[in-house]
């Protein structure tokens, strides 16, 4: 599985050296890192619809631009599947279904992992820093749920697509469809795959939700190395995002009431195992029937 994956990966399509292609592409980030928070700063006075499409601007130049503009300038011929954009494996309907079950089931372990992080204590020399951190997580949950606060169709769509639907294509595009393939290319798969999640964590620049993202980080890793595509990823990141912008809007609505921000948490230790097994389990099936699916090739 790992020398098949090697081979989708590999192309002699690319006109620079590796080194070359890391520092262009991290210039090409930096960039448009600068145009997106410049982008966001226009809207900030515009009250919440204006904040919402200074979010969903600067959501797109930081993710969604740096990746196509990396790839144009990379690539000798422009091949879509090279970026990622490739047909799931066969049997590519169980591969979705797998992937969005994966989302869910591994909710428990999700949650106790954000439990873990958030009771995380710096304290002594770092109580400076640590006291710093909680300030930034604070004002990023008020943001966020500032944002998350609507009760029309409207909102809702508008939601869906700023806050689901663009980190979705964006992310997926900038750290498995760039970072992930980039390094696979050099090392391991598997170390890839670990040190894309942990940098996707790292750059949302929240401390005590660097777990659980880096273990969201994973499980995409690991969708997109078992079912060869991102369209998987890109499903499964859409799911985690626009599963919460639903329940907050049901919830504003009336239609349910429940715990928006620990939604899936238990005390239940079994509970927790399980979802850790199966979520592994998924994981494994949809290994081995990646390998099936290129042993037939």
């Amino acid at each position: 599985m790992q020398q098949n994956y090697k081979r989708i990966i590999m192309s002699d399509n690319l006109k620079q050296s590796t080194g070359i292609r890391i520092l262009l592409f991290l210039v090409i980030l930096l960039v448009s890192g600068l145009i997106s928070v410049a982008a966001g700063a226009l809207f900030i006075f515009g009250g919440d619809t204006g904040m919402k499409i200074g979010q969903g601007i600067s959501s797109i130049f930081m993710f969604v631009v740096p990746p196509i503009v990396y790839y144009l300038i990379t690539r000798k011929e422009h091949k879509m599947h090279d970026l990622g954009f490739r047909r799931v494996k066969s049997p590519w309907p169980l591969f979705v279904l797998a992937g969005a079950a994966v989302m869910y089931v591994s909710l428990p372990v999700t949650e106790q992992l954000t439990e873990w992080n958030e009771g995380m204590k710096l304290g002594g020399a770092l109580q400076t820093l640590e006291d710093y951190l909680k300030v930034l997580e604070e004002a990023a949950a008020n943001a966020t749920e500032q944002m998350l606060n609507v009760d029309t169709i409207g909102g809702l769509l508008f939601n869906l697509v700023v806050i689901a639907l663009i980190p979705a294509v964006g992310e997926e595009l900038t750290f498995r469809g760039v970072l992930q393939q980039g390094l696979s290319r050099r090392i391991n798969p598997h170390i890839a795959i670990i040190l894309s999640s942990a940098i996707f964590s790292f750059i949302h620049f929240q401390f005590y939700g660097f777990l659980p993202r880096m273990f969201l980080g994973l499980l995409l890793g690991y969708m997109f190395y078992t079912s060869g595509s991102l369209w998987v990823c890109m499903l499964m990141h859409f799911l985690n995002n626009g599963s919460a912008v639903m329940v907050y809007y049901l919830n504003n609505k009336g239609v349910i009431d429940v715990d928006v921000d620990h939604l899936g948490t238990t005390q239940n230790v079994w509970i927790i195992v399980a979802s850790a097994v199966v979520t592994t389990g998924l994981i494994v099936w949809c290994w081995w029937k990646g390998k099936q699916s290129l042993t037939k090739k």
